[in-house]
């Protein structure tokens, strides 16, 4: 077994291939669930393309609601895919530079389905 990590180009065509949600695949008003390793995020799309965030860290902190924005996902590091709101094995970030655990689960509630 190699012990020499992915390339960036390697994790760009494996993350093509688990679950995610596309930044543009979403619209104002949608709910994103987000359960990572350590927290579950609850995520509102805002009509200017940011969003409002509650759970994990944003309740630990006392911030709950935050309005911010997704910045996309990462592996960890520093690269980071722009286009993507939310992908199973990736870590989120959001605009105040926060960095989640990797994604485990996502569920979509599109607008004007809540009670």
């Amino acid at each position: 077994m190699s012990t020499v990590g992915y390339t960036l180009d390697m994790q760009v065509k494996h993350s093509q291939h688990v679950p995610h949600i596309r930044k543009v695949d979403v619209r104002a008003g949608d709910r994103l669930f987000v359960k990572t390793c350590n927290s579950i995020y609850s995520i509102r799309i805002t009509e200017d393309g940011g969003c409002v965030v509650t759970g994990g860290w944003f309740d630990r902190k006392g911030l709950s609601p935050m309005k911010t924005k997704i910045t996309g996902c990462t592996w960890g590091g520093s690269s980071i895919k722009i286009d993507v709101a939310a992908a199973c094995g990736l870590c989120l970030e959001f605009g105040n530079r926060l960095v989640t655990t990797s994604i485990q689960r996502i569920f979509v509630l599109p607008a004007g389905t809540e009670n």
